[in-house]
């Protein structure tokens, strides 16, 4: 199959600010111990002893999402076996007899827009650690639980259904089944997620109520419930109205649960237990790091132990987020890497790098070293968005100026901004520049500036007709000089994200206008500079097709002989359940990569976030083993990141 050559940069929402790290609390005492090593980010686990001292987790350590288990008084962290194609793994438990069951997304369903995650075992013991898919064919399932005696599971499922879209509360059913007959399966509630077991008889699970809080359920199944008249019965609410909780973890006892809780006036996820019987809930978390969210609890068999996951603080030795990070790639030929900040742009010569690390707290525009050991802040205390280094000139970026993602009419201008090369040294933080702005004023939002090969024109998005529609701008001298402009595009449509072909003969960019009223649905469209040869990309399917209508395509971005263009998009749904995890704007979160003539599509990346603003770096074959990845002039990990946006409790 052909593919693709090059470096791809690019971004993920928050992920690098994460800092996670597993940690166990005994319940009696209040002592807190950290049980993984703080290196990148390691999360989702589950008690693989009895005592509280072993775990099995997932760590993107090496550059995927792979499962590793701690030993005690072993300082060595032991990688386990998962499906050894894939690159996201998730949700591992390992039970009594020493069997691993886990998540992977790395077979591809029948079509577009079908979540691709599904459940996976391995036996850990003896020679054979042949991986075996438990979830039956074009199922997509979701955060297992197992039963106490390893006889029994449960799954978030979205059966043989397509994903429809959502990504605030998922509509995957609850379902469960005997670990021996996974293909005999019964729903025990719709719109659930994330099940756990209470010995073998009980599920619990949270679900949001009809009055709009997330709340946890239970189920208690008959020993044969595939073959019961009376099973499934109608779901028990267990927790009250009045606080959000997600990701229950059972006792085995039965009678109390772990809980995450969102509560009114607390600004941090928390993890409290339950009381099933008192109705009553005991602080944990709270009580010994207020001001860190605390994330999907686990028990120890013995119930002693509580776990979960959290910003790991300040004081280990990975205290630095790195400018760069090298992403294990599923095309040989193709190199990924993430970046520490959005709209990445290379120089011309391909050693230095343009970025956004900020829009709110820290705005402007930085400069970084393509090798990640040096950053510089180009223009700071102005919210700049979107670089294009000139392909002639490397001194010269240009950028939006102004709030970002707001409508036609706001204010946002297209500025040149030209600095001294020689000032890239070592001793400066901050380089002197000049900044002109090219676009005149109440020309309204101005944005997404992408610079022609030969540095002479801009094409950007403006909202000056009212309407986001993407026009051609003299590079060096601007409308506010007189410069030429033209109107490339023309409609009640959003055309945005304009991207120039290396070669100059096409522009790429995003457009609604096969289904203006709805804001949220791109399809990628290509056009020469003359306006002539507009054409839609069929990447899910042909124009007017049921899958057309959905896609979410966003960032085009030509490689370097413009005939490979990678972007963001829905196809294949999300891999996590959002409300796990902080938050996300998923789902356009994945990378792809197709040919221009729409053939030949490939999914990069694999994970619960949002990986966007990709674009191909100048340098072909970037040397990762010269990357400076120990972050030495990054930014200071503090944990700082937000809650699911669309979680409120203001009901």
């Amino acid at each position: 199959m052909e593919t693709p050559n090059g470096t791809i940069i690019f971004t993920t929402i928050g992920r690098t600010h994460y800092g996670f790290d597993v940690f166990s609390l005994h319940i009696a005492s209040a002592v807190e111990r950290r049980l993984t090593d703080g290196v990148s980010v390691n999360f989702n686990a589950q008690f693989a002893d009895a005592n509280g001292n072993d775990v099995v987790f997932v760590s993107e350590r090496a550059g995927s999402a792979r499962i590793y288990r701690t030993r005690p008084g072993d300082s060595k962290l032991e990688q386990l076996p998962g499906a050894p194609e894939s690159f996201f793994h998730d949700r591992p438990l390992v039970t009594q007899t020493n069997r691993l069951y886990f998540i992977s997304a790395h077979e591809k369903p029948d079509r577009h827009f079908k979540n691709w995650s599904a459940l996976y075992t391995v036996e850990l013991n003896g020679e054979d650690k042949e991986v075996t898919r438990v979830t039956p064919s074009n199922t997509a399932d979701f955060s297992p639980a197992v039963s106490q005696s390893g006889d029994f599971l449960a799954v978030a499922t979205y059966g043989s259904r397509t994903w429809g879209g959502e990504f605030h509360e998922i509509n995957t059913d609850i379902a469960v089944f005997r670990a021996s007959e996974p293909e005999t399966r019964v729903v025990i509630c719709e719109r659930g997620g994330w099940p756990t077991w209470s010995g073998d008889s009980t599920v619990f699970f949270h679900h949001q109520a009809d009055d709009g809080w997330w709340s946890i359920f239970r189920v208690d199944i008959p020993e044969n419930f595939h073959e019961s008249p009376d099973f499934p019965i109608v779901p028990i609410r267990v927790t009250p109205s009045g606080l959000h909780c997600f990701t229950p973890a059972a006792f085995h006892d039965g009678k109390r649960i772990a809980v995450a809780t969102r509560r009114l006036g607390v600004k941090h996820r928390h993890i409290e237990i339950f009381d099933l019987e008192h109705k009553t809930f005991q602080p944990v978390t709270e009580l010994i790091n207020p001001s860190f969210h605390h994330y999907n609890p686990f028990v120890s068999a013995d119930s002693e132990f509580l776990g979960y996951h959290r910003f790991r603080g300040e004081s280990t030795h990975e205290s630095i987020v790195p400018n760069l990070e090298s992403i294990v790639s599923p095309i040989k030929t193709l190199c990924l890497i993430r970046i520490n900040g959005s709209f990445p742009s290379p120089s011309p010569d391909g050693d230095l790098i343009a970025l956004n690390s900020d829009f709110d707290i820290n705005g402007g525009i930085k400069v970084v070293k393509s090798d990640g050991s040096k950053r510089w802040t180009l223009i700071k205390d102005r919210t700049a968005f979107y670089n294009s280094w000139s392909p002639t000139e490397r001194h010269v970026i240009y950028a939006s100026l102004g709030p970002i993602f707001q409508p036609a009419g706001i204010a946002v201008q297209i500025a040149r901004i030209k600095f001294d090369p020689s000032d890239l040294t070592v001793d400066k933080e901050e380089l002197p520049c000049d900044v002109k702005i090219l676009t005149l004023e109440k020309t309204g939002n101005n944005a997404f500036p992408s610079c022609s090969p030969d540095g002479k024109s801009i094409v950007f998005r403006s909202g000056r007709s009212g309407h986001k529609n993407l026009y051609i701008l003299d590079a060096v001298n601007g409308e506010s000089d007189g410069g030429s402009i033209r109107r490339l595009t023309e409609g009640p449509w959003i055309d945005t994200m304009p991207s120039w072909s290396p070669k100059g003969d096409l522009i790429g960019f995003s457009s609604n206008r096969h289904n203006p009223e709805n804001t949220a649905a791109f399809g990628a469209y290509v056009v020469r500079p003359d306006g002539s040869g507009l054409t839609r990309i069929q990447i899910a399917g042909p124009e007017g097709s049921e899958e057309a209508a959905r896609e979410r395509v966003n960032h085009v971005s030509f490689n370097k002989d413009g005939d490979w263009l990678v972007f963001t998009a829905n196809l294949f749904g999300i891999t996590a359940e959002p409300v796990t995890m902080p938050n996300q704007f998923q789902p356009y979160g994945d990378l792809y990569v197709v040919k221009l003539d729409g053939t030949g599509l490939r999914r990069l990346t694999w994970n619960g976030y949002e990986d966007g603003t990709p674009t191909w770096h100048t340098v072909d074959e970037l040397d990762l083993s010269q990357l400076s990845l120990d972050g030495q002039d990054g930014d200071k990990l503090e944990g700082q990141f937000e809650e699911p946006l669309w979680i409120s409790c203001d009901i």
